[in-house]
Parts: structure tokens; C-alpha cells; sequence
């Protein structure tokens, strides 16, 4: 599996990295720091599954997202964000994220994720279910 990284923190995409490869499934990670950069990488290429920080310079995360699931809407995003899942969450879904985490949690939390997201098509946290319902 090949999954790429769209992170402008280099710092926050050596930790995904480093968490990420500890997956046996993982063959290459590949990075992106900027949206028009991620849009690129991701068009010309087929990916399993892709992280995409919500504030990306030039075309944000969630722009990014809402255009590669106009193409693709099997596509599977994992939504990653310093905003709270109140936030953001409801309208990433909303564009068809396959999850939203926040980039506070371990990085455990970040493996156990990736594992519970790849297999099904939308998983959200379930502080979100109210919001959700509300929205």
C-alpha cells in the first residue's frame, strides 16, 4: 500500500511517517506541502489511502478532498486537523472524508485509526454522532 502524506509541517509529516510505517501493509509513504502539490501527486497516481491536513497552503485540505472525490468518489481521505472535530468534521464528512482526527491524539491513536478507516467507507469519532444529527 502506498499512502500519501499532505502535511505543510514537515515536522508533523515525519511523525506520520514514522507511525505509519510501522504497518505491515505499508510499502511507500509519499509527501505533499502544499493542495496544488497534493492535487497533482494524487490525480496522476492511485492511492489506497490518503491524509490531508485541512490547512494546506494554496488549495486547503478540504478543497482538495471535495475535487478528488468529484473524480473519485471511492477514494479514501483521512482528514487530519489542529480544529476541533466540531469544527471541520461535520463538513469533511459532508465532502466524503473516510475519517477526521485531530492531530493531538498519540500516535497510536493515529495507527488504530488508519486500521479502523481503511477497511469501511466513513468512520467518525462518536462525540460526533450529536453534531452530526444536528447538522
Amino acid at each position: 500500500m502506498i499512502i500519501p502524506i499532505a502535511d505543510d509541517h514537515s515536522v508533523v509529516r515525519e511523525g506520520l511517517k514514522q507511525i505509519l510505517k510501522k504497518l505491515p501493509d505499508v510499502k511507500q509513504i509519499e509527501e505533499a506541502t502544499n493542495g496544488v502539490d497534493a492535487l497533482r501527486k494524487i490525480e496522476s497516481s492511485e492511492y489506497d489511502f490518503i491524509i490531508l491536513d485541512t490547512s494546506l497552503p494554496g488549495i486547503s485540505g478540504l478543497d482538495v478532498l471535495k475535487n478528488l472525490k468529484l473524480q473519485n468518489e471511492q477514494m479514501r481521505m483521512l482528514i487530519l486537523s489542529t480544529h476541533p472535530e466540531e469544527q471541520y468534521a461535520v463538513r469533511a464528512f459532508k465532502l466524503g472524508a473516510s475519517g477526521y482526527i485531530t492531530k493531538d491524539i498519540a500516535g497510536e491513536e493515529l495507527l488504530a485509526s488508519k486500521r479502523k478507516y481503511l477497511p469501511v467507507k466513513n468512520t467518525f469519532p462518536l462525540s460526533l454522532l450529536s453534531i452530526w444529527r444536528s447538522a
